[in-house]
């Protein structure tokens, strides 16, 4: 079986659109999230915080640094004060728990209330319309 090729393009400009929607796997520098972004998405993110990759959360995090300060700080100034307050918000907190056993437990309980719980029955609306009623709606139509 002959492995399928994506189509090339047939102009410059094209080809450059393509690159750009190719997508990659980027690390935030300060908490680690790991998102799928197209490459000029994390170029323009790297120009913006001094060639930092910075997810969406510290970001917003970051700009308020900068605007709570009461003195004009840099953008690099900002991301260090941002870094330091998670590094000593995660010591405090300590490590995250494993988030496996609640999945569980909370999906067994999903589970148990809709085997116990009878199923609804589907025989007739909540409020039956009447004649009158429909009456109505025909003159609000028309």
């Amino acid at each position: 079986m002959a492995a399928i090729s994506p189509p090339v393009p047939e102009n410059r400009a094209a080809a450059v659109l393509i690159g750009q929607m190719d997508v990659e796997f980027a690390k935030c520098e300060c908490c680690g999230l790991t998102e799928e972004c197209t490459g000029a998405y994390i170029e323009g993110i790297r120009r913006r915080f001094d060639g930092k990759w910075i997810c969406g959360l510290c970001s917003e995090a970051v700009q308020d640094e900068i605007l709570k300060s009461h003195e004009i700080i840099t953008t690099e100034e900002a991301i260090a004060k941002h870094m330091n307050f998670r590094k000593k918000f995660a010591a405090a907190i300590g490590p995250p728990p494993d988030p496996t056993p609640h999945l569980i437990t909370a999906m067994r309980q999903i589970l148990r209330r809709s085997l116990d719980s009878p199923r609804a029955l589907r025989s007739s609306p909540a409020t039956p319309s009447t004649a009158a009623d429909n009456q109505i709606r025909r003159r609000a139509l028309a």
